[in-house]
């Protein structure tokens, strides 16, 4: 398969922090919790990362069980991160802007022997985009308008 190139786009409602955009026709906002100056309309960015994350580890185990040998009868996971707002604040230069760890824990329901569920997960964090694209990426920014 050639290289596919994704898109999105994001833009400010105009007031607060509120923002919407989307692609393919999808919705998506995102705004900040009532302490960091938000209305608490949406998730965050940041929040909205995790959700991407535990997305396409299920996207993964439904797309991989089977080549894993896994009979998937649920599957979920549980993501954490943990960030110092301080830093995206500017009150702290010392303080990474972004999460300082990401932690996640799989829930597999499968008779499967555990050898096959323990394939699946090697495969789901070996294949996952998402996890892929957090251990590094760069990220540049391209002409502005």
């Amino acid at each position: 398969m050639a290289k596919t190139t994704f898109s999105a786009s994001m833009a400010w409602s105009g007031s607060g922090m509120y923002c919407e955009g989307g692609t393919r026709g999808f919705k998506v906002e995102v705004d900040e919790p009532k302490a960091l100056g938000g209305t608490d309309r949406a998730m965050n960015p940041v929040e909205l990362l995790l959700c991407a994350l535990g997305g396409c580890m299920s996207i993964c185990a439904a797309a991989f069980a089977g080549a894993c040998g896994v009979d998937l009868q649920g599957f979920s996971v549980e993501v954490e991160g943990d960030l110092d707002p301080d830093g995206f604040l500017g009150k702290n230069p010392n303080v990474r802007t972004g999460y300082q760890g990401i932690r996640y824990r799989m829930i597999i329901d499968s008779p499967s022997p555990q050898e096959n569920i323990d394939r699946l997960v090697e495969t789901i964090e070996k294949r996952c985009p998402i996890s892929d694209t957090l251990r590094g990426v760069d990220v540049v920014r391209s002409a502005s308008t």
